[in-house]
């Protein structure tokens, strides 16, 4: 599996009117925590189903889709952050520790 990289807001309308899953994980590049769950998540992330998109947003760069995110989907801005998006709405937030590719792919499969 592979990032696509989150670097315009044309591709938060594109995830927001996608069908499907689609994920995002919010990452700042100058937090080790966050480091630490990213590299969690990759290590494990060949659970998640080959056709949800992995979002990868470095929201040091991108601040304004970050804040964008929050208020799509009506969820507070955490970091690190995943959002498994399905069908245009947020089924699944966590946050740092609770960052879990195996709970993204329970939820795919329930």
């Amino acid at each position: 599996m592979t990032w696509v990289n989150l670097t315009s807001l044309d591709q938060l309308n594109e995830i927001k009117n996608a069908e499907g899953y689609s994920l995002i994980f919010k990452h700042s590049t100058r937090c080790s925590i966050s480091m630490m769950a990213k590299r969690n998540f990759e290590f494990n992330w060949e659970v998640i189903p080959e056709d949800t998109k992995l979002y990868f947003l470095d929201l040091i760069s991108y601040r304004e889709i970050s804040n964008s995110i929050a208020e799509i989907f009506n969820v507070a801005h955490q970091s690190p952050q995943i959002l498994l998006i399905k069908d245009g709405e947020c089924v699944l937030e966590a946050s740092h520790s609770d960052i879990s590719a195996e709970e993204v792919a329970e939820v795919i499969a329930a």
